[in-house]
């Protein structure tokens, strides 16, 4: 893929659409198109957070380590981010995700997603909204998690 098609694949991210097409090409010119097969595992729990992928095509599963083994705690899809949490606290991974099914993600250096957030408001308040919408999703897990401890308890 040339960098032209790459950045025609960027402008359609709602999160990137409003990037003027400089800043697009930077982008695809510093960040690597990675494709997973089902049950490749693009980052470890525990693993350094030195990069965000931004899912381009298929699922991703988001990993809990429980006693009782390892369970697909959410899933996400198409033009979501995973790992930005570990970039942003500066803290390693705290979860292992994987592909499920065939997986196409734009990987992009920490470095990199940590000044296109800083530079660009737009961007900023998209993934503000889905750090919002991921704890809100998390909030109601617990809840109901919550309430299956109730009920065995």
């Amino acid at each position: 893929m040339d960098i032209h098609q790459e950045v025609d694949l960027l402008r359609k991210i709602p999160m990137l659409a409003r990037l003027d097409t400089s800043k697009l090409k930077l982008l695809a010119f510093t960040s690597r198109l990675m494709h997973y097969e089902d049950g490749e595992v693009l980052f470890s729990i525990n693993d350094p957070a030195d990069s965000v992928y931004l899912i381009i095509e298929g699922e991703v599963e988001i990993m809990a380590t429980t006693r009782a083994g390892d369970f697909t705690s959410v899933v996400r899809g198409v033009n979501s981010l995973v790992g930005e949490m570990a970039v942003i606290s500066k803290s390693r991974r705290s979860a292992t995700v994987r592909a499920s099914g065939h997986v196409a993600a734009l990987c992009m250096e920490g470095s990199i997603f940590l000044q296109l957030i800083t530079s660009n408001p737009d961007v900023a308040l998209d993934v503000l909204r889905q750090l919002s919408d991921k704890l809100v999703e998390a909030h109601h897990a617990n809840e109901a998690l919550y309430s299956q401890l109730e009920l065995h308890s």
